[in-house]
């Protein structure tokens, strides 16, 4: 099994920025802060897992879902406890359409890094697409409390608002 190495300085240093985020004044800020918070959650401690996360992402950018899903299975067989590892892998089975192992994947995410709102906001756009639309409106409301300014979660609870029984924005 893989151990990351200073991984409670990053954790501690992802846990301030999620506090930033979470008391961010504007959509400015808050993009800012997330982009920093990406950074801390891509960090592996291993030159060789960062370079199976890189090759998995690039292999995403240009659509090659089957090289992602190879080299991401790879990078999270060597690494179990990297939640960012969980994330990319789920983003590859998404793009393939493969909606079972992405959900798989994004609850494992989910169990290393509970205020994963990327984790969180696939989750809620799953269960959206499977009409599950409770589940769904949590999943949205929960991205929103960590991750303040997102119009296209707002939108979707918006959405969502008038067809969940009992819930109003």
């Amino acid at each position: 099994m893989f151990s990351i190495p200073g991984g409670a300085l990053a954790q501690d240093r992802a846990g301030e920025l999620l506090e930033e985020l979470g008391a961010a004044g504007s959509a400015e800020q808050a993009d800012r802060i997330e982009r920093e918070l990406e950074l801390e959650w891509s960090k592996s401690g291993s030159a060789v897992m960062d370079l199976l996360l890189r090759r998995g992402r690039d292999a995403l950018e240009v659509s090659q879902t089957g090289p992602a899903i190879q080299h991401l299975t790879a990078l999270t067989d060597y690494a179990p406890g990297f939640a960012e590892g969980w994330h990319a892998l789920a983003l590859a089975y998404y793009q393939a359409d493969m909606f079972g192992p992405a959900m798989d994947a994004l609850e494992r995410t989910l169990v290393l890094n509970g205020a994963h709102f990327a984790a969180l906001r696939g989750v809620a756009s799953i269960h959206e697409q499977l009409g599950n639309e409770s589940l769904a409106y949590e999943a949205y409301a929960r991205v929103l409390e960590l991750r303040p300014f997102d119009e296209a979660v707002t939108e979707a609870l918006e959405r969502l608002a008038g067809r969940v029984q009992g819930i109003e924005i």
